[in-house]
């Protein structure tokens, strides 16, 4: 099930520690934005500079041994509306919705499902209806309730005995629709989740998965996801843009430029971190579904009958970086799109997919790596009449010793690439963190710590003299000017030291470093782990190259 204390715990202490705070806060705040304080914004730094790293500074090592070619790019966030046309976004980036015209509220109607239950023992229906399901185990979290609503109304005594919904896998039950209702062990009901037919009899029917009002929902209709304003001074259809839904785009518009420019062959790659915009129909979820968020893309620009090698590459590359931050590969897993989830113009894709405590006991979306077959280019190539094929100097030559015939030759060694997208949100990886690093402990005066990967933590190490006198400051002060040329380190001189060790706790610090009496004896501090709360005294003189270590060892 999923759990929602730990979601609000963590939410509570996302805004009391300053990493992430609700956007226009003072007015209201509005719906899909947040801000990230002055911790949250560190994190994400530091998973952005990771991100850039391992992808365009330090690039991943290529199956034939030496170092793939990603160069970095950074476009505009509006960009020539044919842009969007001839990427598909216009005419295609829509989700159907339903308004209920009672309550306000607003519903993708893909995600509003039918229910039917049936008693085993009657063979007959105890109960139809419509639940909203963010996911499919979504819809059986939403269902619990309701059938413990129907236990009482019905008076049927074997709901009332704390129901549970348990999916049936496509094996056992012939559907991934299908569910068995559990009451005190035993089986009592077995029922079926499906898309509602809007159109068919018993529309009038349906209720309002918010308020319960019947019939109340409006027919579906589309939604375009995209934000737009106007470039100029005259707002009419003329000059109508759009805030960029993905980061991608550009790459796209720019990729003729970076051959040009910087001498790269296929295969290579092309990166860039930015803000994305998507006026979602039901953000939720904390910052796991915004309306704007930062996107780390690289779009991967290969041969064709090379493509699936390449797929599997990064597949086995990105999941190797999920894991670099810190991440138990338990909470980890791929899931292959199914036929029906695939793009129009993907021939594959996988996400990566993190068990967040809301979605518990499944998995949410993390990271997407789709095969985009060649649509972007030749897309783009048919909207704007610029030649984007790519003259493959290497193969040529190589089909020329192999006595291949001129006019093969020419074919192809001429061609548009295939890309191979690793997409990822920037500031879901930031929630995945916060999620991976929350760290319930009873017995610490915090209650809690974030035990997050010390190359991630946002302040590595914090300096505290343990009283604010006998010149304990001053050499706390001497302390934190050295260490802080290197590395992001706090001076705290407030409260007593039991508060200032919770606080270091609650936002992830993985050292203090204590200046006490004993100091000004022997030259020694006392140096706290945060995980163990094991307490050692070192040198103050190696203070440090302690820190140079323990960074280095977590590498």
């Amino acid at each position: 099930m999923a759990d929602n204390n730990v979601m609000d715990s963590l939410v509570a202490l996302c805004k009391r520690r300053g990493f992430v705070y609700p956007a226009s806060e003072i007015y209201g705040g509005i719906n899909g934005f947040w801000d990230y304080g002055p911790l949250g914004v560190q994190l994400k730094n530091n998973i952005r500079d990771h991100w850039w790293r391992r992808m365009v500074e330090c690039p991943p090592m290529g199956p034939d041994g030496h170092p793939l070619q990603i160069v970095g790019l950074d476009s505009a966030i509006i960009q020539n509306p044919r842009t969007w046309e001839a990427s598909g976004h216009v005419a295609g980036f829509n989700d159907p919705m339903v308004d209920c015209k009672e309550c306000k509220a607003r519903f993708r109607a893909d995600q509003v499902m039918w229910y039917a239950l049936t008693d085993i023992e009657q063979k007959s229906t105890i109960a139809a209806g419509l639940v909203f399901a963010s996911s499919i185990v979504g819809a059986e979290s939403a269902l619990v309730p309701e059938l413990k609503r129907i236990g009482r109304k019905e008076n049927i005594p074997a709901l009332k005995k704390d129901p549970q919904v348990v999916r049936l896998s496509e094996r056992e039950a012939g559907g991934l629709g299908h569910f068995h209702v559990e009451a005190a062990g035993e089986i009592v009901a077995r029922g079926r989740l499906a898309t509602p037919n809007w159109d068919g009899p018993g529309k009038d029917e349906v209720c309002c998965p918010a308020c319960g009002e019947k019939g109340s929902l409006t027919e579906p209709r589309l939604f375009n996801l995209m934000y737009h304003t106007y470039n100029g001074p005259i707002h009419d259809d003329a000059n109508k843009v759009y805030l960029r839904p993905e980061t991608a785009q550009g790459i796209f518009l720019d990729y003729k430029n970076v051959l040009d420019t910087m001498r790269v062959k296929v295969p290579f790659g092309v990166a860039q971190i930015g803000k994305a915009f998507r006026n979602e129909v039901t953000p939720r979820n904390f910052i796991f579904r915004s309306r704007e968020f930062e996107q780390m893309e690289m779009e991967w620009f290969c041969h064709p009958d090379e493509s699936l090698k390449w797929y599997e590459f990064w597949k086995a590359e990105r999941m190797k970086w999920w894991e670099s931050l810190g991440i138990s590969r338990g909470n980890l897993r791929f899931r292959d799109h199914a036929a029906d989830e695939l793009a129009h113009y993907s021939k594959a894709c996988v996400d990566v997919e993190y068990l967040y405590p809301f979605t518990a006991p499944d998995y949410g979306e993390l990271e997407g790596i789709a095969h985009r077959g060649c649509f972007d280019l030749t897309q783009h190539q048919q909207h704007s009449g610029r030649d984007l094929s790519y003259f493959d100097q290497d193969l040529q030559v190589r089909l020329q010793n192999e006595g291949v015939d001129k006019e093969q030759i020419r074919q192809r060694s001429r061609y548009i690439p295939n890309v191979i997208e690793p997409a990822s949100g920037l500031t879901r990886a930031v929630l995945v963190l916060l999620c991976e690093a929350y760290t319930p402990d009873p017995e610490r005066p915090s209650k809690v710590y974030m035990k997050f990967h010390p190359k991630f933590a946002p302040v590595k190490a914090a300096v505290l003299p343990l009283v604010a006198k006998d010149g304990m400051p001053e050499i706390a002060e001497k302390l934190y000017n050295e260490l802080r040329e290197r590395f992001v380190v706090e001076l705290d001189v407030k409260q007593n030291i039991g508060k200032r060790y919770a606080r270091q706790d609650e936002i992830g610090t993985p050292f203090c470093f204590t200046i006490d009496g004993q100091t000004k004896e022997d030259g020694t501090v006392t140096t706290r782990y945060r995980d163990t709360l094991q307490q050692d005294r070192i040198p103050l003189e190696n203070v440090g190259r302690f820190l140079e270590e323990q960074m280095a060892a977590s590498e």
